[in-house]
C-alpha cells in the first residue's frame, strides 16, 4: 500500500518547484496503567509517501487537448517503499517504487523517460533537499502496457531528527490522576508541537510535474 502525503497547495509548490526514501514511521503508546503518559516509541527513520497529485502523470499526443480521445500515455507511481538506517550520524534513507504505464497506440517500440523528484521535508512545509531522477518505460512493438522502477535516496542529520531531552521528558512522563497537569495533552503544548515538527522528516517522491499537469490532476 502506497501511503499519499497531504500537503497544502504552498507546500506543493514548494517540492516541486525547489532545486536540488520503509519510512520507520513515528508513532506511540497511550499508557493508562498506574497513570496518563505517552510512550514514544519513536523512529529517526523519515515517513516515505507520495504528494497528493504527483503520483499519476497524462501525456497527450496535441498539445491543449485534454481530453480523453487525446490521451497518449498514462502512468502511475506505486509500491513505494525504503530502508532506513539510523546507526551513523547521517540517518540514510533509500527509496524504491514502481511505476505502470500505458499507450493508446501499440504500433512500434517505444521508449518514454518521465522525470521524478525526491525530496525531503522538514515540519510538513521546509524543503531541505530535492534531487531529479528519470525512470525510462519501453514498450515492445504491439505492447500496450510497460513498467519501470525508480530509487532515490535521502541523508537526514541525526541530531536533527532526535527531539531533545526535555521536550521527551515532556512527553513521555507519566502522569497520575489528580496530578496539576494530568488532563493536559503534551503534544498540544506550542513549545512541545514546534520541537516535534522540527524533529519530523518526511522523504516524498512523485513525478516532477508543471502546474498544469497538477491542475489536471487535481480535477479529473
Amino acid at each position: 500500500m502506497t501511503f499519499r502525503s497531504r500537503l497544502l497547495p504552498a507546500a506543493l509548490l514548494a517540492v516541486l518547484g525547489a532545486t536540488g526514501l520503509a519510512g520507520c514511521k513515528s508513532k506511540g503508546d497511550i499508557v493508562l496503567d498506574e497513570g496518563v503518559g505517552i510512550t514514544a516509541i519513536r523512529s529517526r527513520c523519515p515517513a516515505v509517501g507520495i504528494p497528493d497529485f504527483t503520483g499519476d502523470v497524462t501525456m497527450f499526443r496535441n498539445a491543449g487537448g485534454k481530453t480523453a480521445d487525446n490521451i497518449d500515455v498514462v502512468a502511475a507511481m506505486t509500491n513505494v517503499r525504503a530502508q532506513c538506517s539510523e546507526s551513523a550520524d547521517k540517518v540514510y534513507s533509500n527509496v524504491r517504487f514502481d511505476v505502470y504505464a500505458r499507450r493508446t497506440d501499440t504500433r512500434g517500440a517505444r521508449q518514454v523517460s518521465l522525470p521524478y523528484f525526491v525530496t525531503v521535508l522538514r515540519g510538513g512545509t521546509a524543503v531541505v533537499t530535492k534531487r531529479v531522477g528519470t525512470v525510462t518505460l519501453n514498450f515492445a512493438d504491439g505492447q500496450e502496457r510497460a513498467e519501470a522502477n525508480g530509487q532515490g535516496a535521502a541523508h537526514i542529520d541525526r541530531a536533527a531528527a532526535t527531539l531533545p531531552a526535555d521536550i521527551r521528558e515532556r512527553i513521555t512522563r507519566r502522569r497520575k490522576a489528580g496530578d496539576a497537569d494530568a488532563a493536559i495533552d503534551p503534544l498540544a503544548e506550542p513549545d512541545v508541537k514546534a520541537a516535534v515538527a522540527a524533529a519530523t522528516f518526511e522523504v516524498l517522491v512523485g513525478f516532477q510535474l508543471d502546474e498544469q499537469q497538477v491542475a489536471y490532476n487535481a480535477t479529473r
